[in-house]
């Protein structure tokens, strides 16, 4: 079976890492918000994973750039999706922490990704 570059890149195998325990920690939340804020972490953790991929796959460094953004900013929206969680109780501030970790490794991984093809793009 081939391999896609993608799947090489230790940005996404991290973010992909995370997508499976926001799936784990969300199974365990109220049924109430299988529609609200379980569905909104699960939806921007798959985002970080899609926009990893088809942003890795595409022909222009700007491109390229411009999908690495928006998987940054879906992080930050599960982030964001995380304090609140904390906030109505629904995790705990050590799973928040563990998580955190997660979401710092990506995040720096997706800006080394990035400034290596803005260099690309300015020579």
């Amino acid at each position: 079976m081939k391999t896609y570059s993608f799947e090489k890149l230790d940005v996404w195998q991290k973010a992909r890492e995370l997508n499976l325990h926001l799936y784990k920690m969300t199974k365990d939340f109220p049924k109430e918000e299988i529609y609200g804020i379980t569905s909104q972490i699960r939806r921007a953790g798959i985002s970080i994973t899609c926009n990893i991929a088809e942003g890795t796959s595409r022909w222009s460094n700007k491109e390229k750039i411009r999908y690495l953004e928006i998987a940054f900013g879906s992080l930050m929206e599960v982030l964001n999706c995380l304090i609140i969680s904390t906030d109505l109780e629904y995790i705990n501030l050590e799973t928040q922490h563990m998580l955190r970790e997660y979401i710092d490794i990506v995040g720096s991984k997706l800006n080394n990704l990035k400034s290596s093809f803005e260099k690309d793009l300015n020579k």
